[in-house]
């Protein structure tokens, strides 16, 4: 089983975007079982995802019923094989919270596409069409990516 944390700012937006689209496209694709998917944010907001990302979910079949955010601690490192966050200050905040990344854990999610890069926070920008497609295409590079670990 391969144990995977996305990890935002707040866990109220693009983690819990990218945990819950994940989890949709491996149990289509018949792998469910073979992952397990949380997410984490790098502050604590202490609620449940932002009614907008919410929203943007539930337009594409997929809910999050009674995920709350929480916050990154230093043992996730150890129980996760991948943690993979949003943007670089997500990476920035990640170290600081988990020290080194001797095991080569810590990813951005769009390193996986053939466009790397930031994916902006839609509680600024308010742009959740933009943030659900570049979700949806790292998390689908990611689980390409990953479905060769299986093999």
């Amino acid at each position: 089983m391969i144990k995977i944390l996305f990890v935002c700012l707040g866990n109220i937006c693009r983690s819990p975007m990218a945990e819950f689209i994940l989890k949709d496209l491996a149990k289509k694709e018949g792998l469910a079982g073979q992952f397990h998917i949380e997410s984490a944010g790098t502050s604590y907001e202490g609620g449940p995802v932002y009614p907008p990302a919410r929203r943007k979910l539930a337009e594409h079949g997929i809910g999050c019923d009674g995920k709350r955010s929480r916050q990154l601690i230093r043992a996730d490192y150890e129980k996760f094989d991948l943690l993979i966050g949003m943007e670089q200050s997500n990476l920035r905040s990640m170290r600081r919270i988990l020290g080194d990344d001797p095991a080569g854990k810590l990813h951005l999610l769009l390193d996986y596409t053939d466009q790397p890069g930031d994916i902006d926070d839609p509680w600024y920008t308010n742009d959740f069409d933009t943030a659900w497609r570049e979700v949806e295409r790292g998390c689908r590079a990611l689980l390409s990516q990953l479905k060769s670990r299986l093999s």
